[in-house]
């Protein structure tokens, strides 16, 4: 019942929160970058990394105890960086840096095994397996941001892995009540709703956020129980992560630095396409877009929940799922700039 009126409460101040932003032109989305023109020209406050960190707090508090003052910095940065404070990337990417590595050392994150001979050799070492750690989360938390460029795609793509929480047990192996899980979920969909129809957008503190919360506890649970395949973790994180790692290689073969937005990701070259293809306004292509990647996600995941101990099968679902989205970026690329392959 507390945890019922709290998300009304919340989300009534949520919303009258919302207006306010708007009214007093604060926290809000657009700033005139290219890259934002795929969530259109319209102000929508950033508000929903704030709720999502609040809520977090709320019911999850004895399971990140340990480093809420880290997590909370982590907030800080990305309250920063949406507020347009910190500008730099190089400066946001070494802050990130030192946060995430005191977080992988507080509580010991070591991502062992990961059943590749190589990598267990290398991270038998103390501090290197400290410093895997820290640059699997910053692959993530930057990946998820990249992928938050459609309404509802970042938070629809959490929450899909919340309800794999939910379906597999997992609250079992946390300090986690079940209905604090399923209160999460209703906060996430209603987020998601509230994103999809643009009342509220994610911003760098949602992605942050999100994204370092459930990686926290996927590697938990696997370095604590490993009942699962390591390669499960990365199949339920391998878009924001492969995105990430994918555009860094394309933009060091264009001679570009990897850490300046541009217009070429997945889902913007699906928008590309929806909205020229079908001649369909930007904001039926911007959530069509969102949609399709998220059905996508949620069949490999049902794919993927059947066989979560095996490791052989999870890499097959991986190495597909990268042949997968290559061809289609492949193709896609081709089509927006009308080059022939």
């Amino acid at each position: 019942m507390e945890e019922l009126i709290f998300i009304i409460i919340s989300f009534l101040f949520f919303n009258f929160f919302n207006h306010f932003l708007i009214k007093k032109k604060f926290l809000l989305n657009y700033s005139g970058s290219i890259h934002q023109k795929f969530s259109g020209t319209t102000n929508v406050p950033l508000t929903g990394g704030i709720f999502i960190f609040f809520s977090i707090l709320y019911l999850y508090f004895n399971e990140i105890e340990s480093i809420i003052y880290l997590f909370s910095f982590l907030f800080l940065l990305g309250l920063a960086t949406d507020l347009k404070i910190t500008n730099s990337p190089k400066t946001r990417f070494l802050i990130q840096t030192t946060l995430l590595f005191l977080i992988v050392y507080i509580s010991d994150l070591r991502i062992t095994p990961t059943r590749i001979y190589i990598i267990d050799f290398l991270t038998s070492n103390i501090l290197l397996s400290y410093l895997f750690s820290t640059f699997c989360f910053l692959i993530l938390i930057n990946g998820s941001n990249f992928i938050d460029g459609l309404n509802g795609l970042l938070v629809g793509y959490y929450l899909l892995i919340s309800i794999i929480f939910f379906q597999l047990n997992f609250i079992n192996f946390l300090d986690i009540e079940s209905n604090n899980l399923l209160f999460f979920l209703v906060i996430l969909f209603i987020l998601f709703l509230f994103n999809l129809f643009k009342k509220s957008f994610m911003g760098d503190t949602g992605a942050y956020i999100l994204s370092f919360f459930y990686g926290y506890l996927l590697i938990k649970i696997y370095v604590n129980y490993q009942i699962f395949s390591p390669f499960f973790v990365i199949l339920l994180l391998w878009y924001p992560c492969f995105e990430n790692l994918f555009s860094i290689l394309r933009k060091f073969k264009l001679k570009r630095s990897p850490i300046e937005p541009d217009n070429n990701h997945l889902h913007q070259l699906i928008f590309f396409y929806l909205k020229k293809k079908y001649k369909t306004k930007n904001i039926f292509a911007n959530n069509c877009g969102s949609l399709i990647i998220l059905l996508y996600n949620l069949i490999i995941f049902g794919l993927g929940i059947q066989n979560i101990s095996n490791t052989q099968y999870q890499i097959i679902l991986l190495i597909l799922n990268l042949f997968i989205y290559c061809a289609v970026y492949f193709k896609l690329f081709a089509y927006k700039y009308n080059i022939k392959i």
